[in-house]
C-alpha cells in the first residue's frame, strides 16, 4: 500500500460508492445507513490523507509518492501520479471539507439519497485526481469527469433556476477544456518534433520548444480554460448563477474546492509550459485581477440575497490569488496558495451558515432578516468570526494570505497592490453591512422570532472550520513550510525559461527533471 498511497486516497471514495448502490433508499433506515457509509468513507479518505502528510518531505522540491506506470504506450501515455507542495495543501483541504459538507446534508437532501452521496463520492475521486495527475492527458480525464457530478449537484438537488444554471456551468467549462484539448495535442505534437519522443508526461513537456505565436495562442486556450474555473472577470458570469441555484453541498464544494482548480491549472500547467505566453500576457491577467478584485466587491455590496453576496465575494479573493500568482515573488505565490486554502475554509463556513438558516426559512433575501442574533446567538457568534476572517482581520486566517499577496506584489507592480488593497476596505464594508442587517437591531419579521438556534450537528461541522480559522492565521509557518521550496522552483524554472527566451531549447532542463522523477519511481 505504501507505493500506491496516492491511488488508494484517490479512488478510495468509490469504494464507498459500491455498498451504497445496494441499500434500498425506500425508507428512512436505509436512507440513513447511506449517509453514514458516504461520511465514514470520506472520513477514511481524510485519515489516508494524514498519512501522505505524515510522509511529505518538505526540503524536497519535486514531486513524492510518484506512481508511474503504462497505460496507452503506443501514444506515450501513462498512469502517472505525485504531489509536491504546490498541490499538497489543497489536496488537504479536499479531503478535510468532504466530510464536512457530506454531514452538513443531514436534513437538507431528503430526495434521490443514493444519488446524490454516490455523486459526491465520484466527484471527491475526481477533484484529487485533478491535484494530483502528473500525466497531461490523465490531468484531462479528471478535470471533464467532476462536471458530471457538480453537473447532477446542480441540476438535480438545486433550486428554481437549477437546470439553467446548471448547463451554463457546463456549457462555460467545456468550452474552455476543449480548447485546452486540441492545444494538449498542439504541444505533444510539437514535443516529438523536436525529441522524436511522443508523451504526455508534463515533466517532459516542460521546456518543450515552440515558435513565439504557438506559445502565445497555446498558453491562450489553456488560460482561459483556466480563467473560467477560476473564475476571473469578466468570465465570471457562470458562477452566481451556480451558486445560487445549488444546494448548500454544492455551493460548498464549488468554492472550497472547485474555484482552486482554476488557479492551481496555471501554476501546474500554463505558466511553466509556456512561460512565453505567460510573460505576454502578465499586463492583462494584472489588470484583469485587480479590476476582479474590485468589481467584485463593489457588485457583492449591492446584493439583496446572502448567498449571491457570498457567490460575488469569491470573484474579489480569487482575484487577489492570480494576482499573487503573476507577481511572481515568493511571498506573493506563496501568499496566493494560502489565500486558496483560505478562502476554501471561509467560504466555505459561509455557505454552510447561510444552509443553516435557509433550511429554517426557505429564503436568502437580507431584507426577510435583522435581529436574528437575539434568537440566535450561537449562530451570530460562528458567523460573525467567520465574517471577519473573509475581510482578513489579523489572527485570522483571511489576513495571511492577503498580506503576503499584497506584500509581494508591491515589490514588482506597485500601482497593482495599492488598488488591489482597496478591496479589503470594500470586503469589510459589504460583510459588515450585511451582518448589521441580518443579526442586529429589532427583530422585525415575526417569523423569525421562533428560529432555532443551531443544533449539535451543525456546531460539530463548523468546529473544524474554526479551529483552521485560527490556526493559519496564529501559526502559518505550519503550512507555509510545505511549499517553500517547490515556490522556489517553480518561481526559479518560470524565471530561467523566461530568460532563455521562448526560442532557446531548454531540452537539458526537461531531461533532467524527468530523469528525476524515473529515479524517484525507481527509489519507492
Amino acid at each position: 500500500m505504501n507505493g500506491l498511497q496516492l491511488t488508494y486516497v484517490t479512488f478510495m471514495p468509490l469504494l464507498g460508492v459500491i455498498p451504497i448502490l445496494f441499500i434500498s433508499q425506500k425508507g428512512e433506515a436505509g436512507k440513513a445507513l447511506i449517509k453514514w457509509v458516504s461520511f465514514v468513507t470520506s472520513l477514511l479518505v481524510f485519515a489516508a490523507s494524514l498519512r501522505l502528510y505524515a510522509g511529505f518531505d518538505p526540503t524536497n522540491p519535486n514531486f513524492q509518492f510518484v506512481e508511474l506506470a503504462s497505460w496507452i504506450p503506443a501514444y506515450g501515455i501513462s498512469y502517472h501520479m505525485g504531489m509536491d507542495g504546490l498541490a499538497f495543501w489543497l489536496v488537504m483541504l479536499t479531503t478535510f471539507l468532504t466530510p464536512i459538507t457530506i454531514l452538513s446534508t443531514w436534513k437538507a437532501i431528503e430526495k434521490r439519497v443514493k444519488e446524490f452521496h454516490v455523486a459526491m463520492l465520484f466527484l471527491e475521486t475526481a477533484m484529487l485526481g485533478t491535484f494530483l495527475a502528473i500525466d497531461v492527458f490523465l490531468f484531462y480525464i479528471f478535470w471533464e469527469l467532476l462536471l458530471i457530478p457538480m453537473y447532477l449537484i446542480i441540476g438535480v438537488w438545486g433550486g428554481e433556476r437549477r437546470i439553467y444554471a446548471a448547463i451554463k456551468f457546463f456549457l462555460f467549462t467545456a468550452v474552455g477544456s476543449l480548447l485546452m484539448l486540441v492545444c494538449i495535442i498542439g504541444l505533444v505534437y510539437f514535443h516529438k518534433e523536436t525529441t522524436g519522443v511522443l508523451t504526455f508526461n508534463l515533466l517532459e513537456l516542460y521546456g518543450t520548444r515552440l515558435p513565439h505565436i504557438y506559445e502565445v495562442l497555446f498558453f491562450a486556450a489553456f488560460a482561459l480554460a483556466f480563467a473560467i474555473k477560476v473564475p476571473m472577470f469578466p468570465l465570471h458570469t457562470w458562477l452566481p448563477d451556480a451558486h445560487v441555484e445549488a444546494p448548500t453541498a454544492g455551493s460548498v464544494i464549488l468554492a472550497g474546492i472547485l474555484l482552486k482548480m482554476g488557479t492551481y491549472g496555471f501554476m501546474r500547467f500554463a505558466m511553466p509550459l509556456f512561460p512565453a505566453g505567460s510573460e505576454y500576457f502578465t499586463p492583462l491577467i494584472i489588470t484583469l485581477s485587480v479590476i476582479g478584485i474590485i468589481y467584485g466587491a463593489l457588485v457583492a455590496m449591492v446584493q439583496p440575497d446572502i448567498k449571491k453576496l457570498v457567490a460575488y465575494s469569491s470573484v474579489s479573493h480569487l482575484g487577489y490569488c492570480m494576482l499573487g500568482l503573476y507577481a511572481l515573488t515568493p511571498q506573493a505565490v506563496e501568499g496566493s496558495i494560502l489565500q486558496m486554502i483560505n478562502h476554501g475554509i471561509s467560504t466555505s463556513a459561509l455557505f454552510l451558515l447561510v444552509g443553516v438558516v435557509y433550511e429554517r426559512r426557505h429564503t436568502r433575501l437580507i431584507s426577510e432578516y435583522g435581529g436574528i442574533a437575539r434568537v440566535m446567538p450561537v449562530y451570530a457568534t460562528i458567523f460573525l468570526i467567520i465574517t471577519l476572517s473573509s475581510i482578513g482581520l489579523p489572527s485570522t486566517n483571511g489576513f495571511i494570505g492577503e498580506f503576503l499577496i499584497l506584500l509581494g506584489t508591491f515589490k514588482v507592480y506597485k500601482a497593482a497592490a495599492v488598488l488591489a488593497a482597496s478591496g479589503v476596505i470594500l470586503g469589510a464594508v459589504y460583510m459588515l453591512w450585511m451582518v448589521q442587517r441580518v443579526f442586529y437591531g429589532e427583530v422585525t419579521n415575526a417569523k423569525n422570532l421562533t428560529l432555532k438556534d443551531m443544533t449539535c450537528r451543525e456546531v460539530i461541522y463548523m468546529l473544524p472550520l474554526l479551529v483552521m480559522v485560527f490556526w493559519i492565521g496564529l501559526y502559518p509557518n505550519f503550512f507555509l513550510n510545505k511549499m517553500h521550496v517547490s515556490v522556489d522552483k517553480f518561481i526559479a524554472q518560470t524565471k530561467v525559461e523566461r530568460h532563455n527566451g521562448p526560442h532557446c531549447p531548454v531540452q537539458h532542463a526537461s531531461l533532467e527533471m524527468s530523469q528525476a522523477a524515473h529515479g524517484q519511481v525507481a527509489g519507492q
